[in-house]
């Protein structure tokens, strides 16, 4: 609570927002296709499994990708204030864990905006109305979205792509700028982990959006895929921020990245940073008993398996780790968000949302760039 109350304070001693950015400008834009930049990244990456390290690989940004992939990078900015300056210092990090990979896959566009720091979150956690904030988030994102469409996609279809409170503002830039309008046959998939989408029970489209369906089937178009993580046997408290919906009669929308449709058991395609200093229930990670990776990631297919829950007001992606007696790989995951020596209950696995799964959400955009 202490952190929290710092938050709130160095929010209340902040200095206004900095003018909007001219998104015309590459300069405004984190990832650009064809650029040296976060997106560009190689990402070394060793393939972890119940055997140990296997082969190491990085990433390679396509060429002649079908489609362009606009992605919105969650909460991160450490800045003074309740919205972030235009310079890009934890969000490089955001989008090298979170997005770099979908270079491989597809052209990769990424604005650097004015969104609601980590400040603000503390502060509308005491109380503090921060909706004028994420105004000013949403609207250099539609910003940047419509010079997107105008000057740089050009007609192409497009993959969205969120977490957090990137997801959050990318649910209203689809109900304003894409639901009921010619740019919605453009869109081939609306990928947004980590932040409720409500729909009614049973339904597949209502509550959040009028009339984009969640995906039922890999290939699908025009869909969106979301979730947010619990780890088994820690369902949704009532209440909580993510996974529990406000009212009887809806619930939060769950896609299985590696199943859609599904609600049984799937094992996931992860890829895992191994250097991260969050903390992690029961204590740091070891990866490996064969020791320390030699790479930033690590790939592992089958470590962790999901499936979809939905319980009344609950609905959520439910995590489990697969442990396998002998194995060399770890028999621990993380992802709870740690403050002040405590999780949150009611924020699950909100920081294993994307890796947990990313290597399922890249053949998800594979499979609608045929």
């Amino acid at each position: 609570m202490s952190l929290l109350l710092a938050l709130a304070a160095q929010a209340a001693a902040a200095q206004p927002a900095p003018a909007a950015p001219d998104y015309r400008k590459d300069a405004t834009w984190l990832c650009l296709p064809g650029r040296a930049d976060t997106c560009s990244a190689p990402l070394p990456t060793t393939a972890l499994t119940r055997a140990g390290y296997g082969s190491n690989g990085q990433v390679r940004p396509a060429t002649g990708a079908k489609i362009d992939c606009f992605y919105v990078y969650p909460t991160v900015s450490q800045d003074r204030g309740l919205n972030s300056d235009l310079v890009a210092n934890e969000e490089k990090g955001a989008a090298a864990s979170q997005f770099a990979r979908f270079s491989s896959v597809c052209r990769p566009f990424a604005p650097v905006y004015r969104q609601m720091t980590s400040a603000a979150i503390g502060a509308a956690a005491l109380g503090r109305d921060i909706r004028p904030n994420f105004d000013i988030a949403y609207g250099d994102i539609r910003s940047a979205f419509r010079d997107f469409l105008a000057t740089r996609s050009k007609g192409r279809p497009f993959v969205l792509v969120g977490h957090s409170q990137g997801s959050w503002l990318l649910q209203r830039l689809i109900a304003e700028e894409i639901e009921g309008k010619p740019v919605a046959g453009q869109m081939a998939l609306a990928i947004i982990p980590g932040f409720n989408v409500l729909v009614p029970a049973g339904k597949t489209v209502g509550g959040t959006f009028k009339s984009t369906p969640l995906c039922t089937r890999t290939g699908q178009r025009g869909c969106v895929v979301t979730y947010v993580s619990y780890r088994t046997n820690n369902p949704p408290p009532p209440g909580a921020l993510f996974g529990y919906a406000p009212a009887p009669g809806m619930t939060v929308a769950c896609t299985n990245p590696a199943a859609l449709g599904s609600r049984g058991w799937t094992n996931l395609d992860s890829y895992w940073p191994t250097r991260s200093n969050l903390p992690v229930p029961g204590g740091p990670i070891r990866w490996s008993t064969a020791g320390a990776p030699p790479t930033p990631f690590v790939r592992t297919e089958g470590l962790a398996s999901g499936r979809c829950v939905q319980d009344g007001q609950r609905g959520y992606l439910e995590i489990r780790t697969n442990v396998t007696p002998g194995a060399k790989w770890t028999d621990r995951i993380g992802g709870e968000v740690g403050i002040g020596g405590l999780f949150i209950p009611g924020w699950g696995m909100h920081l294993a949302d994307v890796p947990v799964a990313q290597g399922d959400l890249l053949r998800l955009v594979e499979a609608v760039s045929r």
